[in-house]
């Protein structure tokens, strides 16, 4: 990775940092090519408005992950194939949506890191809202941005950058 981070299991680094480790409740699915991913968090809050992680997913992503805080909604996607494609252009790591996506098979092609809650066709209305490099909390856990996430079949640890750098 980009960002110099060496994947580790989420299991290891829960049986490694205990409760100091935050790790997200589950209910996530994957939905992209790659089902083992780690970066630095970046973050978006938004409701049923995927403006921010359009934009945000439209730059250079050097390995870091988008973790989106849809409070769980099952109304609309905040991704689709085009929005990925344009993350795996742009070397994100990976998303991690707590809300929906789309356009799930080819989703499932692409060289990206996904985890949402599940998938719906109707699209996000855009009214350019969203806030960027907040603190977001998904089910179980508050994530900051710059933390590092690590993300694989078992569930999704988030750790400070100091717990990451004792992996080193």
């Amino acid at each position: 990775m980009s960002t110099g981070q060496t994947f580790v299991p989420t299991c290891d680094l829960f049986d490694r940092f205990k409760d100091a480790a935050r790790y997200v409740l589950p209910g996530f699915r994957d939905f992209g090519a790659v089902t083992r991913f780690s970066g630095e968090v970046v973050t978006v809050k938004c409701l049923e408005d995927n403006s921010r992680v359009k934009e945000l997913l439209a730059t250079p992503g050097t390995g870091r992950v988008l973790v989106v805080d849809g409070a769980g909604s099952l109304r609309c996607a905040l991704m689709g194939d085009m929005i990925a494609a344009s993350a795996v252009k742009n070397g994100w790591a990976g998303v991690v949506i707590w809300g929906c996506v789309r356009d799930v098979a080819e989703l499932a092609t692409l060289p990206l890191g996904i985890k949402a809650l599940a998938s719906i066709p109707r699209a996000s209305t855009r009214r350019d809202q969203g806030l960027v490099d907040v603190a977001v909390e998904l089910p179980g856990a508050l994530i900051q941005p710059g933390d590092i996430l690590f993300a694989d079949e078992d569930g999704i640890v988030v750790l400070t950058r100091e717990q990451a750098a004792a992996l080193k």
